[in-house]
C-alpha cells in the first residue's frame, strides 16, 4: 500500500507541475522539427492563404488506477490561444464517462477523475472537448478528440486457473524426468513496468521435484524413487509478479503426483517352507491348499504364475493361480491313500509374468519354497477288488445256484468286516440274493433268456464297525442261451407254382428263425420229410447259407386234378442239443402267361373260358349282381303285399292268429291261439267256436276227441287247464299261460354220448367213405386202413 501511494504521489507532482498541461505556440515551433504521436491538432480560424497554426496540442492523458485520495483525481488542463483569461471561453467534455467518471472546469478548463478507476475493468477512456464562446455559445474552434488512459498499478497477484494438478511419473525415473507444466495468470499489463512479469518457485516438495521458474515445467530431481517407498506426493507451486521481486504479489497452487508403478521386484515366499494336513478322503480335483508370494509390485507387475518343481510326489498335485488374491492354489491330481504313503514334499516356484527388461540386472524375478503335505488317515469305506463285476449264467439254472461272488475290503489300518446286501431297484433285482457275509450270487428264480437278456444289479459293501460307510459296485448278468426252441420257417408259409412249370424250377427261396439267441456261426439245415421226399412233385435245395429253395421235380401241374400241394419240410439248427422242425410249406397252382407270370390262382377261374378277358369277366358278374338284386327286390315286395293284406283283413280267422285292434276281451278272447296245433298238426280244423265269451264254471267246452297216438298230451294239457281254473293266485283273464311239452320219444334217439355202451374203438367210420370224397382223409384217419400221405402231396 505504501508503493501505490508512492507512485500516486510521484504522478500527482508530474500532473501538476504542468506536465500534462496543453503546449502553448512557443513550445510547438521545438515540436514540429520532431516525430509526434498522440498529438490532436486544433487549428483556429484562418484565409485559405495563411499558414496552417495549431491553436492547441495535447498528449494522451494519463490517471492512476484505484487512487485512494480524498480529493478528485487532477488528470490535466485544457488551454485554447482565443482564451484571454477574461472569462469569455467556457470549455466542454463529452464521450466516455464525461460527467459521470470526469469532469471539467468550464472555465479554466481542468479535468479530475471523480472516482476510483481499474485498468482490469477498463483500461482507457476516448472523450471529445470543445471551446465555446460565453456570449454568442458558437464553437471557437472544432471538436477535438483525446484519450485518457488508466495508468496500470500491480494490484493483481498471479492465478492457477487449471490448478489444482494431477499428474504421474513412473517409479525409478531419472533425474529431470518430466513431469508436468503449471501456468499461472496475471490481470496487470504486461506491457507496463513488472506487474505482470511471473517467476514460479516450488514452497513444498523438495528434494523431489524441481521447477523451472521461466515455463513453469516441473521435473525429478531424485533419482530412483520407489513406489513402494512412496507412492503419493503432494508439490506446492508458488507464482510471483514482478519478476519474483520484494513486493511482488503471488499466487499458489498443488499438483498431486503419483508414482506409477513398474515391475522391479520380484516374488517372494514370507517363509521357505509351508506344511499342509490334507485327509486321505479328499475328492480329486479338489483345492487342498494355498500358498502365497508376496509382490509388493501393482497391477499385471504383481501378477505370478506358480509351478511346481519335478521332484518327490509332485505328479499327485496341481497347482494354478488365483487372479483375484494371487494365491498358489494347490489341487490334488489323484487319491491319496494314507496306508500306502503318509507324507509328500515338493518345491513350488513362484514368478513374474509380465517382465521389465530395465530391472534384469537385479536378479532372477522368481522364487522357490517347499511345501510338506501330511496324509490324515481317514475312516474309509470298504473298497471293492473290482470296478464292475461281468457274471454269466445259463438260463433255466436251477434255483440257488451260485453263479459268483463280490468282494470288498476295509483297507483302514484296524480292518474291519464287511457285510453285503443288494440295493433293490424294481422287482428285476428279486432273480438274485447276496450271501451277507461270503458276497456270493446266487439264482434266486428261474430265468428266461428270452425275457430278459441281461441283469444290472447293484451291491453294497458296508463296514461292521461303521455301517454308514459304504461303497456300490455295478454287477452285470448276463444270462446265456440254452437251444430250446425249435428253428421254425420263415414267411411265406405259402407260395405257387405255375401249371406250366419245368423241372427244376425254383419256385421259393426261405429261410429259417429261431427264438434261440443263436451263437456266431450257427447254421440251419432244410430238407424234406421222410414221407415226401420220395414224392415227385417237389424238392428242397438247400445252399448251406441259412437259405434253400423249393424246386419243382415234374412238367407240369394241373388245377383241376389238385389245386394245393403240402410240402413237409424238416429245419435243424445246429446248436447243443439239436433242435429240428417240420414246417408245412403250402403251394398253390396257378395260372401263368409263357414269361411265368401269375395270372389268376382261383378256383373258379379253371370254368372260365381260356379267351375271355377282364374287362369282359366284370361286365358277366355285374349283369348277374342286378338280377340278383330285382329277384330280391320283387320278392320283398310281394312279400309285404303280402302281409299288408293279411293284417288288414278282419273277416280272415286263422288257426294260430287273430288280429283285433282292441286292447283284448279277456278271458273269452281266447281265439288267437288253438292248442289243437300242439296235440295234432294234422287234425281238419272244423267246428271251432268262438271263444270271446266268459265260459261257464259248470260247462265244459267240447272237443274233438283227440287221436289215440296224442293222449299222453292231451292228459297234460288238461292236468295244466284244471290247475290254472281252480288256482285263485292264477292271472287275469287276458293273460297267455304258456303249456311246454318236452316229449319222450325221437327217430333219432339220444346223441348224448354218457349213456353209450360203446368206446371209439368199437366205431365203424367205414361209412365216412360213403359220403364223398371230402370225408375220405377221414375216413382213413380213423378207419382201420392208415393215413397215405401220397394222397396229399
Amino acid at each position: 500500500m505504501l508503493t501505490r501511494n508512492c507512485l500516486s504521489l510521484l504522478l500527482w507532482v508530474l500532473f501538476d507541475g504542468g506536465l500534462l498541461t496543453p503546449l502553448h505556440p512557443q513550445a510547438q515551433e521545438i515540436l514540429e522539427a520532431q516525430p509526434r504521436e498522440n498529438v490532436v491538432p486544433v487549428p483556429e480560424r484562418r484565409s485559405s492563404a495563411q499558414r496552417v497554426k495549431r491553436g492547441w496540442v495535447w498528449n494522451q492523458f494519463f490517471v492512476l488506477e484505484e487512487y485512494m485520495g480524498s480529493e478528485p483525481q487532477y488528470v490535466g488542463k485544457l488551454h485554447s490561444d482565443l482564451d484571454k483569461g477574461v472569462g469569455s471561453v467556457k470549455y466542454t467534455l463529452s464521450g466516455d464517462g464525461a460527467g459521470t467518471v470526469f469532469t471539467i472546469d468550464e472555465t479554466t478548463g481542468d479535468i479530475h477523475a471523480i472516482r476510483s478507476l481499474d485498468r482490469e475493468e477498463k483500461p482507457f477512456y476516448t472523450l471529445r472537448a470543445q471551446a465555446v464562446d460565453v456570449d454568442t455559445k458558437k464553437p471557437l474552434e472544432p471538436e477535438s478528440e483525446f484519450i485518457i488512459k488508466v495508468q496500470d498499478i500491480n494490484d493483481n497477484e498471479p492465478k492457477f486457473l487449471d490448478g489444482p494438478y494431477v499428474a504421474s511419473v513412473p517409479e525409478m525415473s531419472p533425474v529431470g524426468a518430466y513431469v508436468l507444466q503449471v501456468k499461472a495468470t496475471d490481470a496487470d499489463d504486461p506491457t507496463y513496468g513488472n506487474s505482470a512479469r511471473v517467476v514460479y518457485s516450488i514452497l513444498q516438495g523438495q528434494p523431489y521435484f524441481s521447477i523451472d521458474p521461466k515455463t513453469g515445467v516441473i521435473r525429478t530431481a531424485l533419482p530412483n524413487m520407489d513406489r513402494e517407498v512412496k507412492e503419493q506426493y503432494q508439490v506446492l507451486i508458488q507464482a510471483k509478479d514482478m519478476g519474483g521481486q520484494l513486493g511482488g504479489l503471488a499466487g499458489t497452487t498443488t499438483v498431486n503426483i503419483t508414482l506409477t508403478d513398474v515391475n522391479d521386484n520380484p516374488p517372494r515366499f514370507p517363509k521357505s517352507i509351508f506344511h499342509l494336513k490334507v485327509p486321505e478322503t479328499s475328492h480329486v480335483g479338489s483345492a487342498i491348499g494355498r500358498i502365497r508370494a508376496v509382490d509388493p509390485d501393482f497391477g499385471k507387475n504383481a501378477e505370478i504364475e506358480y509351478n511346481i518343481v519335478p521332484g518327490d510326489g509332485g505328479n499327485l498335485f496341481d497347482i494354478t493361480t488365483d487372479e483375484y488374491t494371487q494365491e498358489g492354489v494347490i489341487k490334488l491330481k489323484k487319491p491319496l491313500d494314507f496306508e500306502t504313503k503318509k507324507a509328500y514334499t515338493f518345491k513350488v516356484e513362484a514368478s513374474n509374468l509380465h517382465l521389465d527388461h530395465r530391472f534384469h540386472s537385479v536378479g532372477p524375478f522368481k522364487d522357490t519354497a517347499t511345501v510338506k503335505i501330511n496324509v490324515l488317515d481317514m475312516d474309509e469305506p470298504p473298497v471293492f477288488s473290482k470296478p464292475v463285476y461281468t457274471m454269466e449264467v445259463y438260463e433255466d439254472t436251477p434255483v440257488g445256484t451260485i453263479i459268483g461272488a463280490v468282494t470288498a475290503q476295509d483297507l483302514d489300518a484296524g480292518s474291519s468286516s464287511v457285510r453285503y446286501f443288494m440295493d433293490w431297484k424294481n422287482d428285476v433285482d428279486s432273480y438274485f440274493t447276496i450271501d451277507a457275509t461270503e458276497g456270493t450270487i446266487a439264482t434266486n428264480e428261474l430265468l428266461d433268456r428270452e425275457s430278459t437278456a441281461q441283469y444290472n444289479l447293484s451291491i453294497i459293501a458296508s463296514k461292521v464297525s461303521n455301517p454308514l460307510l459304504t461303497s456300490k459296485v455295478n454287477v452285470i448278468i448276463n444270462v446265456l442261451d440254452v437251444n430250446e426252441f425249435p428253428p421254425e420257417i420263415s414267411v411265406p408259409y405259402e407260395t405257387s407254382v405255375c401249371e406250366n412249370a419245368k423241372p427244376g424250377q425254383v419256385i421259393q427261396i426261405i429261410t429259417a428263425a429261431d427264438k434261440d439267441l443263436s451263437p456266431a456261426g450257427q447254421r440251419f439245415s432244410f430238407k424234406l420229410s421222410s414221407e415226401a421226399s420220395n414224392k415227385p412233385n417237389f424238392t428242397v435245395h438247400d445252399y448251406r447259407n441259412n437259405t434253400a429253395g423249393i424246386e419243382t421235380r415234374r412238367n407240369g401241374y394241373s388245377r383241376r386234378q389238385q389245386e394245393l400241394y403240402f410240402l413237409p419240410i424238416v429245419i435243424e439248427d445246429s446248436s447243443y442239443p439239436v433242435q429240428s422242425s417240420t414246417n408245412t410249406l403250402t403251394i398253390r397252382v396257378c395260372r401263368c402267361d409263357s414269361d411265368g407270370t401269375i395270372q389268376s390262382c382261383n378256383v373258379e377261374a379253371i370254368f372260365l373260358p381260356v379267351g375271355l378277358s377282364t374287362g369282359a369277366l366284370i361286365a358277366i358278374l355285374l349283369c348277374i349282381v342286378i338280377l340278383l338284386v330285382i329277384v330280391v327286390l320283387y320278392v320283398a315286395l310281394r312279400r309285404q303285399k303280402k302281409k299288408d293284406t293279411l293284417m288288414t283283413s278282419k273277416e280272415d280267422i286263422r288257426d294260430n292268429v287273430i288280429h283285433y285292434d282292441d286292447e283284448g276281451g279277456g278271458e273269452e278272447d281266447t281265439q288267437a291261439f288253438d292248442i289243437g296245433a300242439l296235440r295234432n298238426p294234422k287234425v281238419i280244423e272244423d267246428n271251432k267256436i268262438r271263444r270271446d265269451i266268459k265260459p261257464d264254471t259248470l260247462r265244459f267246452t267240447r272237443h274233438r276227441p283227440p287221436a289215440e297216438d296224442n293222449t299222453d298230451i292231451r292228459d297234460f294239457i288238461n292236468q295244466r287247464l284244471q290247475e290254472n281254473d281252480v288256482d285263485p293266485s292264477a292271472p287275469p283273464y287276458d293273460s297267455l299261460a304258456t303249456y311246454a311239452y318236452e316229449g319222450n320219444g325221437s327217430v333219432a334217439e339220444s346223441l348224448s354220448s354218457i349213456d353209450s355202451l360203446t368206446t371209439e374203438a368199437d366205431q365203424d367210420y367205414d361209412y365216412l367213405s360213403d359220403w364223398g370224397p371230402r370225408f375220405k382223409i377221414l375216413a382213413d384217419m380213423f378207419g382201420e386202413e392208415g393215413y397215405n400221405p401220397d394222397k396229399v402231396t
